[in-house]
C-alpha cells in the first residue's frame, strides 16, 4: 500500500511551491524537451500555476497543464506543440509554411484572410486563425511565389502544411532615368544603357543610332565626325569592342563612317562601358559596346517601315507560337534612285582629299566622274523555347557597302581614266542555348562566327596597271557562361571562352608585278570568374572578377582583374570606383594614307608579340553622383594607360607616318555632367578635360600630345518633350586636335622637302557646331502609328577643320597644305509607319 501511494503521488502531484507565469513554465519545458510551443499571447497572458514535476515525461506534463488550465495541447511529432483554448478549439485553424528549397520554416510570411485581416507566421512558420475566416487565404513573402489556399471544410484538429516555391528574380540595377535623354540611363556598374524603343530625342538625331548617341556621353568623341572613328578617353576606334548579340563586329559604319551599321529600329538594349567592364568581355583596351536585339519579355507581333534622305528600312516580328518567334530587319540606301542634299553633303565629306577626288579643282584639270554608291544591312532572328527550362536563339547579320567610281580626265594632253571598286562587308551568325536548371542556376552557351572583308580594285588605263588590296578577318568562338544565385544579395558567375582569329592581307600589282599575301591565326582561351554583391538596403554594390587568358601561339598567360564598387552615402549621393586590366591581340593599322583610295585605309592585323605587341591597358576612375529634386550632377575622374601601341595604328600624317616603332599613351582627366528636368523640359551641360600624351622611347621626341587629344570639350542641349511632340537644340564646342607644323626656315623652295617641327606642337582651330532635331508622332483610330522627323546638322554652316597635313604636289613640285573639313549644313527628314 505504501508503494502504491508513493507511485500515485509521483505521477499526479505537483511540485509544492509558489505559482509562476504559464509562459515561464512552457519555456522551461521547451528547453528540457527540445520542443516549440505555438500559441496566441491572449490565451496565456494572465495564466499562473505551479509548474509540473521536472521528472515528468513530456506527455505527463501536457496532461498536467491541460487539467489545470482551460487549454488544449496538440503534440506534433514531439517537436511542435499547438496550444488552443478549449472553448474555441473547434473554431480555430492552424498551419505551417515551409520553403520548398531547403524545407525550412518561413518566418513573417503574410497571410491575407477572407475578411481582409492580416496575420504573420512565427519563427517556426506557424500561424493560426478563426475557422470562419480561413476558407480562403493568400500567402505571400518576399522572395517566394504567392499562393492562394481554398479550404471548403477546414479541419482544426490537424494543422495544414503549406509549401512556397522561391521566386528568383534578378534585381535590376538602380538606374538614373533620363540621363541626357529619355531612354538613356546609368547603371550601378557605371555603364550607360540605351533603350532605343524608349529613346526620346537628341540634337541632330531623329533616330536612336547607337554609335551617334554614345558620342553625347562625356568622354566619348569622334575626331572626324565618323562612327568608324569613335575615341573613348583617347583610345583609337579599333580599341573598342563592338558586339551584336555576342558577335564581334569589325565594320561599324555605313557610308564609310557617317551612319551606324546597327539598325536603330531593331536593338532592344545597348550597353556602353567606358571602364569597369565585365570579365566576360575580352579583346579590347578601351570601351565596350554590347548590343542585344533579344527582348527581355515577350512582345506582340509588330511591323514598321521608314525612309529618310539616305536609306529606307523595314522591321517585322511574328510570333510563330507561344514559345517561338522570328524577327527580321532590312535597310538599304536610296542613292540608287535619287541623290538627296543629305547624300551630297555626306559624299563631299567622306571623299575629300582621297584618290577618288585626286583630279582636284586646284590642279585646273577638266575631268568627268561617274559614281555609284550603295549600302545595305539585314538581320534575322529565330527564338524557340523548349519546355520550361530551355531556349535556343539563332541570330544572323549581313552588312555591305559598295562604291564604284569611273573617272577620266586630260592631263598635259594625256588621257587618264580610272575604274575603281571599293567594297566593305561584314557577315555574322550566332547560336545561343540557354538553360535554367532551377531558380538558382543558369547556363548559356554561344557559338558564333564573324567574317569581314575590305576590298579595293583600282584600274588605271593609261598606265595599264591594276592594283588590288584586300583585308579579311575570320573570327570564330565559343562562350560558356554559368550564373549561380547564392542568395538575394550575392551571385557568382563562371565561364570559359575560346576565340580563333585569322587575318589575311593581300596586295597585288601589275606593271610592275608585285604580289604579297600574309595570313596569321591566333587562338586564345579564357577562364572567367566573377562575383556580385548587391545590398539595396545598405546601398552597397560590389562586383569583382578576373579573366585568365592563354594565347596558344605565344604560350603566354595573362590575368585581368576587373572591379566595380558603388556605395550610396545617402539616397541622393552615390560614390563609385571602377578599375580594370585588359588586353587586345588585334588592331587596325595604316600602311599608306592612299591605301584603299584613302577612304577606309585601315587594315586589321594580328599581334606577333614583337614588332606588333599585345596591347595592354589599365584604368581607374572615381565617380561622384548626386541626384535630388530633378537635379543631377555626375563628376568622374579617371586615369588610363595603354601599352603596346604602334605608330602605324595612330594615323600619323607627319614625320612619323613612315616610322615604325612601339610605345604607349597615358591619359587622365575629368568628365562632368549637370542636368535639370522641369516638367516637359530637360537641359544638360557637359564638360570633359582630357590630357593625353604619347610615349615612344625609341623616337627622338619621346613624349608629345596624342593625335586624339581634345583637351577641352563642352556640350549643351535643351530638350522639350510633350505628348507626341519632341524638339532638341544643342551645341558642341571643343578645342582643336593637335597637328604638326613645318619648319619653314629649313625648307628650300627650289627643292621642297617636308621638314617638321616637334610632333603635334600646335592645334587646329576650335570646333563648334549647333544642331537641331524634332519629331512628331500620331496614331489613327485603327492603331496605325506615324512618325515624322526633321533634323539639321551644323545650322550655322560653320566650316570646321578636322585635320590638316602637308604633301608635295606632283603637278607643281611645291608643298601643299591639305585641309579636311567637317559636314557643312546637312538637313535630313524621316517618315515612319508602325503597325
Amino acid at each position: 500500500m505504501f508503494f502504491i501511494f508513493f507511485l500515485a503521488l509521483n505521477l499526479f502531484a505537483q511540485d509544492k511551491g509558489k505559482t509562476m507565469p504559464f509562459k515561464k513554465i512552457i519555456i522551461d519545458i521547451e528547453k528540457q524537451h527540445q520542443v516549440s510551443f505555438n500559441y496566441t499571447e491572449d490565451n496565456i497572458a494572465t495564466l499562473q500555476l505551479r509548474p509540473p514535476k521536472k521528472s515528468f515525461s513530456l506527455d505527463q506534463k501536457l496532461q498536467y497543464l491541460a487539467k489545470n488550465t482551460n487549454l488544449s495541447f496538440e503534440n506534433i511529432g514531439n517537436k511542435f506543440i499547438n496550444i488552443y483554448k478549449k472553448d474555441t478549439e473547434s473554431k480555430m485553424i492552424c498551419g505551417y509554411i515551409f520553403s520548398s528549397f531547403d524545407k525550412k520554416p518561413i518566418e513573417n510570411a503574410n497571410i491575407s484572410l477572407s475578411d481582409k485581416t492580416q496575420i504573420t507566421t512565427d519563427s517556426n512558420g506557424y500561424f493560426e486563425c478563426k475557422q470562419d475566416d480561413a476558407t480562403l487565404f493568400l500567402i505571400s513573402h518576399v522572395g517566394f511565389i504567392s499562393k492562394r489556399i481554398v479550404r471548403d471544410i477546414p479541419d482544426s484538429k490537424n494543422c495544414i502544411k503549406i509549401v512556397l516555391e522561391p521566386e528568383i528574380t534578378e534585381l535590376q540595377e538602380i538606374k538614373t532615368n533620363a540621363i541626357l535623354a529619355s531612354g538613356i540611363s546609368k547603371n550601378k556598374d557605371g555603364s550607360f544603357e540605351i533603350k532605343p524603343k524608349k529613346f526620346g530625342i537628341l540634337p541632330g538625331l531623329i533616330e536612336p543610332d547607337a554609335l551617334q548617341t554614345m558620342q553625347q556621353i562625356p568622354g566619348v568623341n569622334s575626331i572626324d565626325e565618323s562612327v568608324s572613328s569613335i575615341n573613348v578617353r583617347g583610345g583609337t576606334h579599333d580599341q573598342n569592342l563592338f558586339l551584336w548579340n555576342g558577335i564581334r563586329m569589325f565594320q561599324t559604319g555605313h557610308f564609310f563612317g557617317l551612319i551606324s551599321v546597327f539598325n536603330p529600329n531593331l536593338a532592344h538594349t545597348i550597353s556602353i562601358y567606358k571602364n569597369g567592364s565585365s570579365a566576360f568581355f575580352g579583346e579590347s583596351v578601351s570601351s565596350v559596346v554590347a548590343i542585344s536585339s533579344t527582348p527581355e519579355i515577350a512582345e506582340k507581333n509588330a511591323f514598321s517601315a521608314g525612309i529618310n534622305m539616305i536609306n529606307a528600312d523595314i522591321y517585322a516580328k511574328y510570333n510563330l507560337s507561344k514559345k517561338s518567334y522570328i524577327e527580321i530587319s532590312a535597310r538599304k540606301s536610296i542613292t540608287d534612285f535619287v541623290e538627296t542634299p543629305t547624300y551630297k553633303e555626306y559624299f563631299n565629306k567622306v571623299f575629300q582629299n582621297t584618290t577618288i577626288t585626286d583630279f582636284s579643282e586646284k590642279q585646273n584639270v577638266n575631268y568627268r566622274s561617274d559614281k555609284k554608291f550603295d549600302f545595305y544591312d539585314a538581320t534575322f532572328k529565330y527564338a524557340q523555347k523548349i519546355g520550361s527550362k530551355d531556349q535556343i536563339v539563332l541570330d544572323l547579320i549581313t552588312i555591305k557597302d559598295n562604291l564604284d567610281v569611273f573617272q577620266s580626265a586630260t592631263v598635259y594632253d594625256m588621257n587618264r581614266s580610272e575604274n575603281n571598286v571599293l567594297r566593305q562587308q561584314n557577315y555574322g551568325g550566332s547560336l545561343l542555348w540557354k538553360r535554367n536548371w532551377n531558380n538558382f542556376n543558369t547556363t548559356k552557351i554561344n557559338v558564333y562566327n564573324s567574317s569581314y572583308e575590305l576590298l579595293a580594285d583600282q584600274k588605271t588605263t593609261n598606265a595599264n596597271q591594276i592594283v588590288i588590296q584586300e583585308n579579311t578577318v575570320n573570327n570564330n568562338g565559343i562562350n560558356l557562361e554559368n550564373n549561380h544565385t547564392i542568395s538575394s544579395k550575392f551571385s557568382f558567375n563562371d565561364g570559359y571562352q575560346y576565340n580563333e582569329m585569322g587575318i589575311t592581307n593581300l596586295e597585288q600589282v601589275t606593271n610592275p608585278d608585285f604580289y604579297r599575301k600574309v595570313k596569321d591565326v591566333l587562338r586564345t582561351h579564357a577562364l572567367i570568374f566573377e562575383g556580385k554583391y548587391n545590398d539595396t538596403l545598405s546601398r552597397i554594390y560590389f562586383k569583382a572578377g578576373t579573366r585568365i587568358n592563354y594565347i596558344e601561339k605565344f604560350k603566354k598567360y595573362s590575368v585581368e582583374p576587373r572591379m566595380q564598387f558603388s556605395y550610396g552615402i545617402n539616397k541622393n549621393l552615390n560614390i563609385e570606383l571602377l578599375g580594370e586590366l585588359k588586353s587586345q591581340n588585334s588592331q587596325q593599322i595604316i600602311d599608306l594614307q592612299k591605301d584603299y583610295f584613302g577612304i577606309e585605309k585601315r587594315r586589321w592585323i594580328i599581334s606577333n608579340d614583337s614588332t606588333i605587341p599585345i596591347q595592354k591597358s589599365k584604368q581607374l576612375s572615381l565617380n561622384l553622383f548626386y541626384k535630388k529634386n530633378d537635379w543631377l550632377l555626375d563628376i568622374e575622374n579617371f586615369y588610363k594607360k595603354v601599352n603596346g601601341i604602334t605608330t602605324s595604328s595612330q594615323g600619323f600624317q607627319n614625320q612619323l607616318e613612315f616610322i615604325r616603332t612601339t610605345g604607349d599613351y597615358e591619359v587622365w582627366g575629368t568628365e562632368m555632367l549637370i542636368q535639370k528636368k522641369m516638367n516637359h523640359f530637360l537641359t544638360w551641360l557637359s564638360y570633359t578635360y582630357n590630357h593625353n600624351n604619347y610615349h615612344f622611347s625609341n623616337y627622338e621626341h619621346s613624349s608629345f600630345p596624342n593625335n586624339f587629344q581634345l583637351m577641352h570639350t563642352v556640350s549643351w542641349a535643351g530638350i522639350y518633350e510633350k505628348n507626341n511632340f519632341k524638339i532638341a537644340l544643342g551645341t558642341k564646342w571643343s578645342s582643336g586636335r593637335p597637328k604638326t607644323s613645318l619648319n619653314s626656315s629649313q625648307i628650300d623652295p627650289s627643292d621642297p622637302v617636308l621638314v617638321y617641327n616637334k610632333p603635334n606642337n600646335i592645334n587646329l582651330h576650335i570646333f563648334s557646331q549647333v544642331n537641331i532635331s524634332s519629331t512628331y508622332k500620331w496614331e489613327t483610330a485603327n492603331g496605325i502609328q506615324y512618325k515624322l522627323g526633321v533634323s539639321i546638322l551644323n545650322i550655322l554652316n560653320r566650316k570646321n577643320e578636322i585635320s590638316e597635313y602637308y604633301r608635295i604636289s606632283s603637278f607643281t613640285n611645291s608643298i601643299e597644305e591639305v585641309e579636311t573639313f567637317a559636314l557643312q549644313r546637312t538637313p535630313n527628314v524621316s517618315f515612319r509607319i508602325s503597325l
